[in-house]
């Protein structure tokens, strides 16, 4: 599987994270992804001091909201009625869901080139 370009020049790269080689960009990049993942897991000490291991999870946090989201709206005409929901409220509702997914999916590209982004560093690193 080949590894995607990280630019944080693209509609991708989220504005809270500096550009990587900046002074402290690592850090605001584990500071946006603490932000994806549930507070119990940002606390974890493997998580704190490996921020590639932090993309790591917060992807897959993302990428399970993604799946809730898209069950959500799959199921909301189907379900919602029955819970006696007015047809403007579960208009509304599927509008809210289909925001949702396509907002989860813009974060997910995210975190993967913020994730890439520290692998390379590392991987730099790593050579020096």
């Amino acid at each position: 599987m080949a590894l995607m370009t990280y630019s944080p020049i693209s509609s991708d790269w989220p504005c809270q994270v500096k550009t990587p080689g900046s002074y402290d960009w690592e850090r605001s990049a584990a500071k946006w992804l603490r932000e994806l993942v549930p507070a119990r897991y940002a606390s974890y000490p493997a998580l704190i001091r490996h921020p590639v291991l932090l993309a790591r999870h917060a992807l897959i946090q993302v990428q399970n909201e993604v799946r809730v989201a898209r069950i959500a709206l799959q199921t909301a005409r189907t379900e919602l009625p029955a819970l006696g929901l007015p047809e403007s409220v579960i208009e509304h509702t599927i509008k809210m869901y289909a925001a949702e997914v396509m907002q989860l999916q813009h974060i997910a590209r995210s975190v993967r080139a913020v994730s890439q982004a520290l692998v390379e560093s590392s991987t730099a690193r790593a050579a020096h």
